[in-house]
Order: structure tokens, then sequence, then C-alpha cells
């Protein structure tokens, strides 16, 4: 029996990993035995350590500490993601090798000649220029193998760009930049690939990810199942509730949906399925709540940190204006997966086959105390790179707490490995952006493509708000959403603002956008991830989701329209207000998407339920008002329509 078990856990784990080495490109790198794995451990954990090290006792100058942070994940990188799919997962081809030594050396060269360089300032020499040529191509090359061909082929538009100014008639002119300046720009200051973006990656990004990595070992991760099962499992459709608690929680700390979804997703969505949820539907509930796990604070996505330095603002503050559009999120998910229940007749767990809340908190609750660890440390003022610091010693510890689950010093070493290579992605994808970064400040395109968006939505912000809504999509559907973010803040964001939205509302709107891509028909990274443990369609996976997760489309309007939803000017009653009537407005739309309140919705029903929904969720009195009254009304409707219905049901069951 035991043998049968072992072998069941290792082709799940299998079937897990050849799923993420489908849709999440971080996840396909090689495995290697042998000396190959000891070679890539030790750069991994000096890469962490270095990181740590120089956040305890003080970052270096900004383009060094940046330049050693990216030669040691490009060395990684050219290592462990070979150049064809084709080539093997198990040994280093010699071009990969030579390519690996390369790309780490050419960082390497700020360091080594940083005072020359910082001397010779605006006078490159011939080797600058060629290392720095050849060091824009591997970052390119890093990003075409770990993220994918749309962020190479976004960045190399902006370059092509910058060339192809005096040839642009109209509003995108401008004089054109010459190679050696351009590459100078890109590769020896702090405004290209070594500008802010990798500069919040090496620092507290990376320290979060290595946070991460550590709470995974301490088995957080199934105490936060365990935990959905325990409060959410008996109650009707419970596992499909269990899924959005737990891949809600596990999102706060993974900031990957696709690696979310193949989590959590391979014990939540055969439970759903058992329970009677169609598959399409099951895929869609884990897609929909692993996405909206980067919108959850505490700990959000990599771009939100980038978010709190574009706008200049504490962590903190990025933290309190998500809460409220996160719980709206997460609210509008758990209604829609209610009614599907109700809508089925589908039950819950027997309470005797789930875990005890009571002796599961005092087993294992004390996992949790890094989180609220860092909650505190953010509320009290200290910055995010002190905060992940104590949030990974205090992992460590806590984890000590029982023999149950007390990790090892080889976990412990092992966790320094796995954080360095769950960050390859966000390191070449920030490196990466710096390049668009850097083409935009150095031609003026920023203000051009903000100023021809509001000349394309004739002044009006609501139209400017849709088009950078699919700006964002569209983006997200082939480049992270930490690249993403760096390119609608830069391009969209601005045009939005000219409009008088404040700044941390827009840059907060093309946040959400960029992320709800991942599940987003027709390249629903996500939702496809889920379909594939689901055995469903995928495109169909991919709609269920979309519906599922409307909050997502609809909270970033409103938030723009009415900033008090992200606390900014606004009271303690205000705030209440806000969260009683979006939850009302919340409930209408579900009820209007699901086709489902007390009983089937015709689509008079539904349109008196959206219509209300989203009246109710913009906060206004008025609206408010006028929403509840519609509300009322299809409420009534589905009431008398029920009444009516159920004395011919019993009528039915006397017969039989």
């Amino acid at each position: 029996m035991n043998n049968q078990t072992n072998c069941n856990a290792v082709q799940d784990e299998v079937n897990i990993n050849e799923l993420l080495a489908k849709y999440d490109r971080e996840s396909d790198y090689r495995r290697f035995g042998g000396w190959g794995k000891w070679v890539v451990a030790l750069i991994a954990i000096s890469f962490s350590v270095f990181q740590i090290w120089t956040a305890m006792f003080g970052v270096l100058d900004a383009h060094i500490q940046r330049a050693v942070h990216l030669s040691f994940a490009m060395a990684l990188v050219f290592l462990l993601y070979p150049s064809r799919k084709s080539w093997s997962r198990e040994n280093l081809h010699w071009l990969d090798g030579l390519l690996a030594i390369v790309a780490a050396a050419a960082p390497l060269y700020i360091v080594v000649f940083y005072n020359d360089l910082v001397l010779r300032a605006g006078m490159a020499t011939l080797p600058d220029m060629i290392l720095g040529g050849l060091g824009v191509l591997l970052v390119l090359e890093a990003a075409r193998r770990v993220v994918g061909w749309p962020i190479i082929i976004v960045a190399c538009c902006f370059i092509a760009y910058a060339f192809a100014g005096p040839y642009i008639p109209g509003t995108f002119a401008h004089r054109g930049v010459q190679l050696e300046l351009l590459i100078e720009h890109l590769y020896f200051t702090t405004e290209g690939i070594f500008g802010i973006p990798l500069g919040v990656s090496s620092t507290f990004i990376f320290l979060f990810i290595l946070f991460a990595a550590y709470l995974e070992k301490t088995g957080l991760g199934k105490f936060f199942i365990d935990l959905a099962n325990a409060i959410a499992g008996w109650a009707r459709g419970g596992p499909a509730k269990v899924a959005v608690i737990s891949s809600g929680l596990m999102g706060t700390v993974s900031g990957s949906s696709v690696a979310n979804v193949a989590g959590t997703g391979s014990l939540t969505i055969p439970m759903m399925k058992k329970l009677g949820y169609r598959p399409e539907f099951a895929g869609a509930v884990e897609a929909a709540a692993s996405t909206g796990g980067q919108l959850m604070p505490p700990i959000m996505g990599a771009a939100a940190f980038l978010m709190a330095d574009f706008v200049g603002v504490p962590y903190i503050h990025i933290v309190k204006a998500a809460v409220i559009p996160a719980l709206l999120f997460y609210t509008g998910v758990m209604i829609c997966v209610h009614l599907e229940a109700k809508k089925e007749g589908l039950q819950g767990i027997p309470r005797k086959q789930l875990p005890k809340l009571g002796k599961l908190l005092l087993e294992r609750g004390h996992l949790a105390i890094p989180l609220i660890a860092i909650v505190y440390l953010l509320v009290t003022g200290k910055t995010p790179m002190r905060a992940a610091l104590w949030g990974i010693a205090l992992a460590i510890l806590a984890s000590m707490l029982r023999s149950s689950t007390r990790i090892s010093l080889r976990d412990i070493i092992k966790g320094l490995e796995d954080g360095a290579r769950s960050a390859l992605g966000v390191v070449v994808a920030c490196a990466t952006a710096g390049i668009i970064i850097g083409v935009v400040t150095k031609t003026g395109l920023g203000l051009k493509l903000a100023s021809a968006l509001i000349v394309l939505a004739h002044g009006q912000l609501l139209p400017t708000l849709f088009l950078t809504m699919i700006t964002s999509i569209l983006l997200g559907m082939g480049v992270p959403t930490t690249a993403n973010y760096v390119i609608t803040s830069t391009i969209a964001a601005p045009a939005i603002i000219q409009l008088g939205v404040p700044i941390l509302a827009a840059h907060m709107f093309v946040f959400y956008f960029g992320i709800i891509a991942d599940i987003t028909p027709p390249v629903a990274l996500a939702a496809f991830a889920g379909s594939g443990i689901a055995r469903s369609d995928p495109l169909m996976t991919g709609v269920n989701a979309s519906k599922i997760a409307i909050a997502a489309f609809l909270v970033p309007y409103i938030f723009v329209l009415s900033p008090a939803m992200l606390m900014i000017n606004t009271t303690p009653v205000d705030v209440l207000m806000i969260i009683v009537t979006s939850v009302i407005g919340m409930i209408g739309i579900a009820a209007a998407v699901s086709a489902y309140f007390v009983t089937r919705a015709y689509w008079p029903e539904r349109l008196l339920f959206f219509v209300g929904g989203l009246l109710m969720i913009d906060p206004n009195i008025t609206t408010d008002l006028l929403g509840l009254a519609l509300l009322s009304i299809a409420f009534v409707i589905q009431k008398l329509r029920d009444r009516h219905h159920k004395p011919s049901r019993q009528s039915s069951s006397a017969a039989m």
C-alpha cells in the first residue's frame, strides 16, 4: 500500500512538472545530475548569500549592486535554460556553457572598471561599446529563454524606434539616437538595463522571493490548504471554496499564477470534479483564485514593489490601497462559486473527513508567524528589505517550534538555491524592461504616447481607461506581470494621470489589468494550466475564469473614478460604507454572471442584477440607492417565481 502511495505521489509530481514546463517557461529548465548539479547549486547559493549579505550590512553602490545581481542571474539562466527546446534537459551543451561565462562576465566589466567608467562618463571607448552591445544582446537572449518571444519583440520595436526617429512623420518623430549613445545609455547608466526595475529586483524583490521559498520549505502551502478545508470544506460547494481560500493565501507568497494553479490545483481541482463541478468550471475557479493572489496583500506580485518605487510611496501604502479591491475580487469569486453550487445542488465534504480547525492551528498555526510579522514590520515603518530579512529568519525559526514542521540544515541551504532559481524570471524581465525604459527616456516617447492616447480617446477619461485596459491585457498575454507593469506604467499611466487621476490609482489600474491577462482568452496561461489538470477545454476554461473574475474587470474603473476605495483622502466611515455597498454590488454582479440567485435567473433579471450591482459598487449615495432598488426588484421577482414553483415541485414529489 505504501509503495502504491509513493508511486502515485511521484507520478503526481511528474505531471505537475510537465504542466509547469508547458505553460510556464521558467519551469522548463535543465535538471542536472553529477557535477553540473553542484555547480548550479554553488552559483545559486552564492547569489542568495550575496543578496542577504548586502541587505544586512549595506547595499553596494547602485550600479555595482545591480551589475553583480544581473551577473549571477545571467550565469544561471544560460546554464539552466537551453537555447533550443530540442536540446537535452539533463546535460549542458558546450555553447550554453560558453555563453554562461560571457553573460556573467559582461556585467562584471562594470564592477571591475567602475572607477574608470565614472571618470570617462560620456566618452565610451571601443571595448566599452563591444562589452555594452554584447551585454544588451545577451539580456535579450536570456529573456527569450526564460520569458519568451513577446517581450523580445516589444523591446526590439523600442530599439528600432530609437534609430528610426528621423524617418517617422508626425508626433512620434525625433532626432534619432546613434548606436554608441544608445549602448552607453542602456548599459553604462542607471536609466537603462541597470535602472529602477533591476534596482528593486536587486534589493527587496529577491529577498521576498527567497522568503517565499522558505515558507514553502516549512510546509505553509499544505497548512493553507488544510486551513481552507477546515474553514470552508463542509460548506455548499466546499472544495471550490477551499480552492478560492487556499489559492488566495498561497498567491500572496508565490507571485506566479501558473505555479500557484499547478501547486494547489493538483489537490483542489480533482476535489471539485469529484463533487460534481464541471471540469471547465473547476479549472476556472482555481485559475481565477490563483491569479488574484498577486493582488492580495501583504505580499503581492513583484510589480507591486516596483509600483512603490515608481509612485514614490512606502510599500505599506500600496498594501493599504490594495486591501479593498482584493477583498472585492475574492468576494466576487466566492459568490460565483457559491451560486454555481446552489444551481447544481452540490454539497460540501462531510465534517468528519476534514481537519479540525483548533487542532490544525495548535499543530501548525505557528507557520503563519512570519507573515504576521511582515505585516507588523511594514506597518511600523520598517523598509521592505528589512521586513523580508526578518521574515526569512522567522520562517526558519518558526519551523523549529515543533518537530513535525522543523526544517533541516539541508533544507535551509536548499532554500537558498530554490530562492535564487525562482528569482531568475523576475531579474531577466526587469533587465529587459530597463531597455524599454531606456529608450523611452532617451527619446521622450512616454509623453508622446500619453498625448496620443488622450487624443485618440478625445480627452475623455473612460475611453482612455478602456484603451489602457486593452493595452495592458494584450501585453500581459505574453509579457510577465513585472515587465507588463513597467511598460504600461511608463506609457499608459501618464495619460490617465494627465486627466486628473491620482498617481496611485493610475498605476494600480495598469497593475490590475496586467495581472488579469493570465485568465483572459485567447492567451490565458493560468486558465490553460487549470484546464490541463481538469482535462477540460482550455478556451472555455479561460472564458469561465473571466466570468468568475468579473470583479477584477470592474473594480479598477471604480477606484479610478472614486479613489476613496484605495483609501486615498478618506475616513473610516467612508471605507466601511464602500466595503458594505461594494460587497452587495458584487453579489448582484455574481448573480448576473451565474444566472442564478434564489432560483435560475432569466435575462431581464440578470440585467437588473448586473446594472444594480454596478451602481452599488460606485461609492455614491445616489447610485447606491438606485442600485439597491434594482437589486431589490430582481430579488422580489426571484422569490415570487421560486414560491410559485415550490408547490409544483412538492406535488411532483408526492405523486412519485
